[in-house]
């Protein structure tokens, strides 16, 4: 069964707009990712991935895109990609990230999540493997954001 997220995805990603629009949403409902000004290219049953351009405000000091912006972008595709994919009965929230810097970006960034979610109703952590990628081609950081999966409490 598709869930509100995925089924919204898949009438609005066959144009630019359409995944720009559900970028809007996104960031209206999480107002912190606008920050970085993403932009969804995938989202399906276990990737997801964002683009974020090299902007003056996501830049640091060496005019790359900046680490913690990055870090919010692998969040942010974590995020989305658990709440798209999540089975109705459960809940999530990030738990820990753990990242590695691998090189300086040149250009903007691509994020790519890879997730697994298990079946079942157990509270579990779910770890999604987030590769950054820049302009180049080269591969700049990696991160592991543990997402805590959970039942939903029932209604009383």
């Amino acid at each position: 069964m598709t869930n509100f997220v995925m089924s919204k995805w898949q009438q609005m990603h066959g144009s630019a707009l359409g995944r720009w629009l559900f970028t809007k949403i996104v960031c209206m409902r999480a107002p912190y990712f606008a920050s970085i000004s993403p932009r969804f290219e995938v989202l399906d049953h276990n990737s997801a991935t964002v683009y974020v351009k090299k902007r003056r405000r996501v830049t640091n000091h060496i005019n790359t895109v900046h680490a913690i912006a990055m870090c919010n972008a692998c969040e942010l595709v974590a995020g989305v990609g658990m709440e798209a994919n999540m089975p109705k009965h459960m809940r999530w929230i990030p738990k820990g990230m753990t990242v590695s810097y691998l090189a300086k970006s040149t250009g903007g960034v691509r994020v790519q999540g890879r997730f697994t979610i298990p079946e079942g109703n157990e509270a579990v952590d779910v770890p999604v493997q987030c590769d950054v990628v820049d302009d180049a081609g080269k591969l700049v950081m990696t991160a592991v954001v543990t997402m805590y999966l959970s039942p939903r409490k029932k209604a009383e």
